[in-house]
């Protein structure tokens, strides 16, 4: 007797649902598991110190014999971002477009790993079977070339996951995104739509990209001194317009920022950009140019701390000095939660005597992401069974369930989830919402991975917030005396020079609370925790009280056996007096 093939289905985003960023969702069969990205998300202002906000992998590596490969969408941070801390664990294949792995390829081997992954090109159309998988890499437009939208044919049924996408009918690389095709799998049937849902909250469609080089070459026939153009390294049609525009009146370009170098190396080395040859300069050449025949592409464009726009607008950029005659374009929008840095950089840029150009004075940016009519486009042509909005914070998730209603799917088909939640398929008739598996967030902190907690972080804004009172004592091990100190050190609360009497007195509270309690003992003595605890306290109410703070204290008592160093314990208690 033959034995029934299994229709199970398991649907887990591992990140991205509820926030912008740090995108991977599983897709697992009876036996096998495949992934779709996997990237980082930036770190949030109460998380100080913090470099990068990765996904919890715990679930993957418990089921790392299941996991058959890795298929990416396209090339920007928050879906290639996390592949080198996921590949470290887990080495599996990773499919993706021309440009998409060629950024792949620089980013591990910044971690010395290109070596140890196997990367695979693969082009629109083609398709790659991996266990109970069958997954084609259909093309679409964004704000970085080569995006694409996956139909991963499963057990239950057909998938369509949409990656971050627009429509863009004149898209800079004259490759539209492939509606036909889309088209087709609907009218084969598709069991469920997984789609962007960034700006769900927009009314109208995306304008297309072109529309920003017709701006370009607006602004850049009236600029007479030199321009930057500050925009997102990846976005290489943006690059390309600027370029195309520079050239066009007579400039030359030079590109400034690591990561703006890196990514405009490799897609001038694939082909993807082009009018490069007579246009582009080393910044180390500027000089030999006048102002009004140079525009630099910066990175910067969100305000980063480091980024070169940003050091240009505090006078810290080594090659690059901010004039009144300078014109600086930010040609990008802020993502949630940098809008206070880009302000804080574009404030400085005008005290510097520049006139700044932003999206909100002129038409510099367009989206990469589908407004709602898009959204209603592919929702119509696609009509899946069932729907499951991604890619976005937990408004837009709920506002993209409700086009799809707009559109007649029943509120029961529609699942807003979040990370960790498990939408299992039995076989297409019976989809149920089942356990939630380990998810969240693991902070990258230099090399350390996941190794700062919730406590570390309570503890960095406590002293960010606060600051810190170290009080050290040396106590004699045999006695249990105080022979010196205590002596204060004051962090981030007060300047000790001008603040003299007070920390004179934190050091009497201190002395009063050690030896509190003298007579209780030799163990009650030696019991230093305890000890800690009264002091901590004693300062903190007597701090508190003076000054309505709250510091880190953090009493550090150092045991000395006089004997062994051939001193006198009376001896080094009056020396300390003194």
């Amino acid at each position: 007797m033959a034995v029934k093939k299994s229709t199970r289905l398991r649907v887990i985003p591992l990140g991205g649902l509820g926030e912008i960023g740090k995108n991977i969702t599983a897709f697992e069969s009876e036996k096998d598991i495949i992934l779709v990205d996997c990237g980082i998300s930036f770190p949030e202002d109460d998380m100080p110190g913090i470099d990068a906000v990765i996904p919890d992998f715990t679930y993957l590596i418990n089921n790392r014999d299941k996991v058959r490969a890795m298929f990416l969408t396209h090339g920007h941070e928050d879906h290639i971002g996390a592949l080198p801390y996921l590949l470290k664990s887990i080495n599996i294949p990773v499919y993706g477009t021309k440009f998409t792995i060629a950024l792949v390829d620089r980013k591990l081997q910044e971690f010395n790993m290109a070596d140890k992954v196997h990367l695979e090109v693969v082009n629109f159309g083609d398709i790659v079977i991996k266990g109970d998988f069958i997954v084609e890499f259909i093309r679409t437009n964004h704000s970085i070339a080569d995006a694409s939208a996956l139909a991963i044919t499963t057990p239950a049924g057909l998938v369509l996951h949409t990656g971050d996408f627009k429509v863009d009918y004149t898209p800079i690389d004259n490759e539209p995104i492939d509606l036909m095709r889309m088209a087709e799998l609907g009218e084969h049937g598709v069991l469920m739509l997984m789609a962007d849902s960034t700006n769900a909250e927009r009314k109208g469609f995306t304008m297309s990209e072109k529309t920003v080089g017709a701006t370009f070459d607006d602004l850049f026939s009236k600029i007479t001194g030199r321009i930057i153009v500050a925009t997102f390294s990846s976005n290489i049609h943006r690059v390309q317009q600027i370029i195309d525009s520079s050239k066009k009146f007579g400039r030359k370009c030079a590109v400034c920022g690591r990561s703006m170098v890196n990514i405009v190396e490799v897609a001038c080395t694939l082909g993807y950009m082009e009018h490069t040859e007579d246009v582009l300069i080393s910044l180390d050449d500027i000089g030999n140019y006048d102002p009004s025949e140079i525009v630099i592409i910066t990175t910067g464009s969100q305000g980063e701390p480091m980024s070169a726009l940003t050091r240009m607008a505090s006078a810290t950029h080594n090659q690059i000095e901010i004039t009144p005659s300078d014109t600086v374009i930010i040609s990008a929008s802020p993502i949630p939660g940098n809008e206070k840095s880009i302000a804080k950089m574009t404030d400085e840029l005008f005290k510097r005597g520049a006139n700044v150009i932003y999206k909100a004075l002129v038409d510099v940016h367009v989206s990469g992401h589908a407004c709602e009519e898009e959204l209603k486009l592919i929702q119509s042509i696609v009509k899946p069974r069932y729907f499951l909005p991604v890619h976005g914070e937990y408004r837009h998730l709920i506002k993209h369930g409700d086009i799809a209603k707009k559109l007649g799917m029943p509120a029961e088909n529609i699942f807003i989830l979040g990370n960790g939640n498990v939408l299992e398929f039995e076989n297409a008739d019976t989809p149920i919402r089942m356990e939630q598996v380990e998810a969240g967030n693991v902070l990258v902190d230099g090399l350390g991975v996941g190794d700062v907690g919730n406590i570390v972080l309570r503890d960095r804004r406590h002293l960010a917030t606060d600051g810190l009172i170290i009080v050290v004592m040396a106590t004699s091990s045999s006695t249990g005396k105080l022979l010196s100190g205590p002596d204060v050190i004051s962090r981030g609360f007060v300047y000790m020079r001008e603040s003299e009497d007070m920390i004179s007195n934190i050091r009497e509270v201190a002395y009063e609370a050690f030896n509190k309690n003298e007579d209780g003992g030799p163990r009650r003595r030696h019991d230093w925790n305890s000890k800690k605890g009264i002091v901590r306290d004693a300062i903190h109410s007597y701090v508190y009280e003076k000054t309505k703070r709250n510091p880190m204290i953090l009493p550090i008592i150092v045991e000395i056996n006089p004997d062994a160093h051939g001193y006198d314990e009376e001896s080094l208690i009056a020396f300390d007096e003194e």
